[in-house]
């Protein structure tokens, strides 16, 4: 071949998550948490929810927000094995499933939307009518969805170190800090940014989701035996 094609160079890594260096599965832990999380695709419904309150209510909505984020993908993460265990699921149905809801999000998320599975129709107006959303829908399952807790469910099943637990609960926590540092300054980041630049960054985010997705498929597909694996060469 003339040259080599960066995104099969990508995938090749992705699927060797067992062996990936420290800051190899960081990266991939990180990007597929964050992407799924997607504060900036929030920004819409957030200020949406929030209009009219003042700067300092709306602080406290977008901190409890990213906390109540933060403490259900921990606890996802921490109860992820016994999960498995307890319904006796195996990791290669569990990928083929996380990369299902991967690849619905990533398809929505090419046409710059919210996917139903993140923010069902009616959420927005009906938690502008509350007290406190900042916990339901905010926090879940706009932030803490399906497709978040699935991937995070997905790369604690195949952690084989303490340090890769670590990097999962540290990459959690840096993206509930910077869903809050985002959500916090919604109306300027959406100044700066505009609804095109916005538009324009979720589509990217989706389409790394839907190359992930297609990753997961192939990584349950190659651990049920369909595909063969491949050794790195």
């Amino acid at each position: 071949m003339i040259f080599d094609n960066p995104a099969i160079g990508v995938l090749n890594e992705l699927h060797e998550l067992r062996s990936a260096p420290y800051v190899g599965f960081s990266v991939l832990a990180v990007s597929s948490i964050f992407f799924l999380v997607d504060p900036f695709a929030a920004i819409p419904s957030f200020l949406a929810i929030t209009e009219g309150m003042e700067p300092k209510r709306r602080t406290r909505m977008a901190r409890k927000g990213s906390i109540t984020c933060f403490i259900v993908l921990t606890a996802f993460a921490l109860a992820g094995r016994a999960i498995f265990k307890m319904i006796g699921i195996t990791l290669p149905a569990f990928e083929l499933a996380g990369g299902l809801i991967l690849l619905l999000i990533g398809l929505d998320m090419l046409e710059a939307k919210r996917s139903p599975t993140q923010e069902a129709t009616g959420d927005t107006e009906e938690a502008a009518r509350k007290e406190d959303a900042g916990i339901v829908p905010l926090g879940i399952p706009m932030l803490a969805g399906p497709g978040a807790i699935s991937s995070v469910m997905v790369l604690v099943g195949q952690v084989t170190s303490t340090w890769q637990m670590v990097a999962i609960l540290g990459c959690i926590a840096f993206t509930a800090l910077v869903s809050f540092w985002v959500l916090a300054a919604a109306g300027r980041v959406r100044q700066v940014m505009g609804e095109t630049g916005i538009r324009i960054l979720v589509r990217i985010m989706g389409l790394l989701l839907v190359a992930l997705a297609m990753q997961f498929f192939v990584n349950g597909l190659t651990d049920l035996g369909v595909i063969a694996h491949r050794a790195a060469g």
